[in-house]
């Protein structure tokens, strides 16, 4: 399944953003403003930037939400979607800029930025849900890791995340092939 660009880059940010909420292994991957508009700038966010703690706490909050995606049901997905487009009160329309071209954005620009990450992230998955493609968005196989991705292989067969699980895993089966043919010649 190819989704548009647009819906691409917000279903991937959202997989980043939710990634940077702590865990027991891992501490708060956004405790700063500056780390917030880093990750903006880094992934071509426009309109207005966060200035201020509240800003960024209502981002952590959203990304909250957002996590939820990835643990749900069909109709709790629709019920997700629902609440973010209301509670964002998107307008959709068409714009153009760099590096997108013509795309949808449903929310003025200079709408708080958890309003703009939570209706982009909607309005991804309205195409998601409408494809009936809800299993592209995925949990690490990785036995230590949480982190989510979106599957957008063709055969929907990737199982880790973009961190080094995948490496780690084969790293670990490699070890275990070799484990067995040693065993094997003695």
């Amino acid at each position: 399944m190819a989704f548009t660009h647009d819906t691409d880059v917000a279903l991937q940010y959202a997989a980043v953003l939710v990634n940077t909420m702590p865990t027991d292994t891992r501490a708060e991957g956004l405790p700063t403003v500056d780390a917030l508009v880093a990750q903006l700038q880094e992934w071509d966010w426009t309109g207005r930037m966060p200035t201020t703690s509240e800003e960024l706490h209502t981002v952590q909050r959203v990304r909250s939400r957002l996590r939820e995606y990835w643990e749900c049901d069909l109709d709790r997905a629709v019920e997700i979607t629902n609440g973010l487009l209301r509670d964002g009160d998107a307008r959709p329309r068409l714009v153009t800029h760099e590096p997108l071209g013509w795309h949808v954005h449903a929310t003025a620009d200079d709408a708080p930025l958890s309003a703009r990450l939570a209706v982009d992230t909607a309005m991804a998955m309205i195409d998601v849900i409408r494809a009936d493609e809800l299993d592209r968005l995925k949990v690490c196989d990785a036995q230590d890791c949480s982190d989510v991705y979106v599957d957008l292989s063709r055969n929907r067969s990737r199982k880790f995340c973009d961190g080094t699980c995948g490496n780690n895993a084969n790293v670990a089966a490699y070890r275990a092939r070799q484990r067995r043919s040693a065993r094997q010649l003695t």
